[in-house]
């Protein structure tokens, strides 16, 4: 009998790793051997007609101020870019989960993920022909307000990150809506709370998990987005992946460009462990708290 039970227990635990193991691979050949050849490429220098010489040196960390304004404008943008697109992600998923009758949500949420239908290329021409000198400038011109410059400024691609990023957003925070217990909301009504109290202290809790997972996957795209900023900040706001391409591509500096990579995935990492550490919490103390 004890036999027969080890036999089945190797067996599952034989199914187990068939099944893990394509996405084992994956995760380890197209994630981690790439992550360990730009951290030893971050300790080599450059050859003097460009690319990588084997050395260990520590002066390409020691180098990274050089770029500090990239990475400046992308650890304020980018997160201030993720707080916008969930700040008007969140209207529309409660509107798509909660106010919208389920015979319509579908074709909703189909025209929300629309943009996705097309080339984020075309996508960031039209904002840059929207918001250039024969946009939205002129049209407010015409209203008195002159001298209004949107396009390569912060402010275009704050824009430009909510409308490209805006269907990454909805789903997440949809789905954890849509599995809010109605009556919840009437319980809270009928006991006295407010819209206002009811929104932060039941429906705003419940959907934080929905929330954290969109922040991060916009977070992510954000922080290593390069044509975003190439094209709406045109060259005068740089993000890290700007100055990616041009250590690997133009100066050909790849031990400095990997330097830069492994800083920018240090601080994702950093940043998104302690995010999701934050927001998961404030939601199961939320959840406890209304149980």
């Amino acid at each position: 009998m004890m036999k027969l039970s080890m036999t089945s227990s190797l067996r599952s635990k034989l199914v187990t790793a068939l099944l893990l193991a394509p996405a084992g691979l994956f995760f380890v050949f197209l994630l981690l051997v790439p992550l360990a050849v730009v951290l030893l490429f971050s300790f080599g220098e450059r050859a003097p007609a460009g690319g990588y010489v084997p050395a260990f040196t520590l002066q390409n960390y020691m180098d990274l101020p050089a770029r500090g304004k990239a990475f400046f404008n992308t650890l304020t943008l980018a997160p201030l870019g993720t707080l916008l697109t969930a700040l008007f992600a969140f209207p529309m998923a409660y509107f798509l989960a909660v106010r919208t009758s389920p015979k319509w949500r579908i074709a909703l949420l189909i025209l929300v993920m629309a943009p996705f239908w097309t080339s984020q290329l075309l996508r960031y021409y039209a904002w840059m022909i929207i918001l250039g000198n024969k946009g939205l400038p002129s049209w407010l011109a015409m209203v008195g307000l002159t001298d209004v410059r949107i396009i390569n400024t912060p402010w275009a691609v704050l824009i430009g990150a909510v409308y490209g990023y805006l269907p990454l957003m909805v789903p997440p925070i949809y789905v954890s809506l849509e599995k809010l217990d109605k009556r919840l909301l009437e319980a809270s009504a009928d006991l006295g709370a407010t819209p206002t109290r009811t929104f932060l202290q039941v429906t705003l809790p419940l959907a934080l998990p929905g929330v954290a997972t969109g922040s991060m996957l916009v977070f992510i795209l954000l922080m290593g987005d390069y044509i975003l900023p190439q094209f709406l900040g045109g060259g005068k706001v740089f993000f890290i992946g700007n100055a990616l391409v041009d250590l690997f591509l133009q100066s050909r500096n790849w031990p400095f460009g990997a330097a830069v990579s492994v800083a920018l995935v240090a601080i994702m990492f950093v940043t998104i462990y302690f995010y999701m550490r934050f927001v998961l919490s404030k939601s199961d103390t939320r959840r406890a708290a209304l149980v």
